[in-house]
């Protein structure tokens, strides 16, 4: 297809050009025919296993994190705002995005075309802002541990919370604005098809805005500021470590230590969302800038579908990477997990400190 596709925003769900080696086909006469794409199922069932393994994550993080009260810390209220976040993002746009892989026409309607990149530009805003959060929080407890311990934790943790969906929604309102159904027309059979798009598709500056705004305000933007607070986070603990006595404040170590174990989580988390929603966008970045010419190369479609996917993937690992990193919140999971009530614990006089820095 040789005429000007719509292309993939981070915020949007799957155009027809990543569907275009799909479901449709032309005979001479130019009688259209339907047809099942067996490589368009392989990838939607990929979608579905996305979907089924995080939903089972994050339900179940969410049960860890809300239901077992010594997971009931300031870190964690993080992950649950996260997690719903994640939850919102599989349930709506992650479907809609594998559809796209077995049917070329679009299903969901103009409210749906508005409401679906909606949804996911505020998934990803929740996300990477959380993260910053996250972040500053971690900055907080490890450089200047005494102004936490003066602040209401669990109050001001739960308004910066609902701060960040308030600014993630109201970033993605122009999504819900300015997306809408478009007819295209195929150059080769003159045959129209309706997709949806982020924005107006007369000129090249709509898509250079689009990307270049959402590349600096979901990705450049946020991991920037998480860089400069883990170098004063590492300046801190490197300094620490050094002016600690090896005798006579074992409790004074092992608060740095789980401070610093923390810290390393959520550095994991912060690297999992960049490794996994760059590709996104540095393809939504080359395919507005060279809007002129489409890429029909099954190189650029196989890149695309596996940068979608990679990008979807992220709302899943998250539970699973503190799994593996916290062996408390790995027991309270499985308990969870398999619906076995939590065992009563004893909690000492430390206990609010502990509620500011173990995961």
């Amino acid at each position: 297809v040789e005429h000007r596709r719509p292309i993939i925003p981070v915020s949007a769900v799957l155009t027809s050009e990543d569907s275009r080696f799909g479901n449709v086909s032309w005979d001479s006469s130019g009688q259209q025919h339907h047809y099942i794409w067996l490589p368009g199922i392989g990838i939607a069932a990929v979608y579905g296993i996305i979907i089924i393994v995080g939903l089972v994550g994050n339900v179940t993080l969410l049960k860890t994190c809300l239901l077992v009260k010594s997971m009931r810390t300031v870190p964690n209220l993080f992950l649950s705002s996260l997690a719903v976040g994640d939850l919102l993002l599989l349930v709506t746009c992650a479907p809609v995005d594998a559809s796209r892989y077995l049917v070329d026409e679009w299903l969901f309607g103009r409210v749906g075309c508005k409401l679906i990149p909606f949804i996911q530009l505020t998934s990803v805003g929740v996300s990477v802002f959380t993260l910053t959060a996250l972040s500053a929080d971690r900055y907080k407890a490890i450089v200047t541990p005494l102004d936490i311990q003066r602040s209401s934790p669990t109050l001001s943790i739960c308004l910066r919370a609902a701060a960040i969906w308030l600014v993630s929604v109201t970033l993605a309102i122009p999504e819900a604005v300015f997306s809408d159904l478009h007819t295209y027309t195929t150059s080769n059979t003159n045959e129209t098809f309706v997709t949806c798009g982020p924005y107006p598709h007369a000129g090249e500056l709509h898509p250079k805005i689009h990307s270049t705004a959402s590349f600096l305000i979901f990705y450049i933007i946020p991991l920037f500021i998480i860089s400069v607070y883990y170098f004063f986070i590492a300046r801190s603990l490197i300094r620490s470590s050094l002016d600690i006595p090896a005798e006579g404040h074992l409790h004074i170590q092992k608060q740095i230590k789980s401070r610093k174990r923390l810290a390393k989580t959520v550095l994991v988390f912060v690297g999992l969302f960049a490794i996994c929603w760059l590709p996104s966008h540095v393809i939504y970045l080359y395919r507005s800038y060279h809007y002129d010419q489409v890429d029909t190369s099954l190189g650029h479609f196989i890149t695309s579908v596996f940068a979608r996917i990679l990008a979807f993937t992220n709302s899943c690992v998250n539970p699973f990477a503190l799994y593996l990193m916290s062996k408390s919140f790995s027991k309270h999971f499985n308990q969870q997990l398999l619906c076995c009530p939590s065992q009563p614990r004893l909690y000492s006089q430390n206990s609010n400190t502990t509620n500011m820095t173990s995961v």
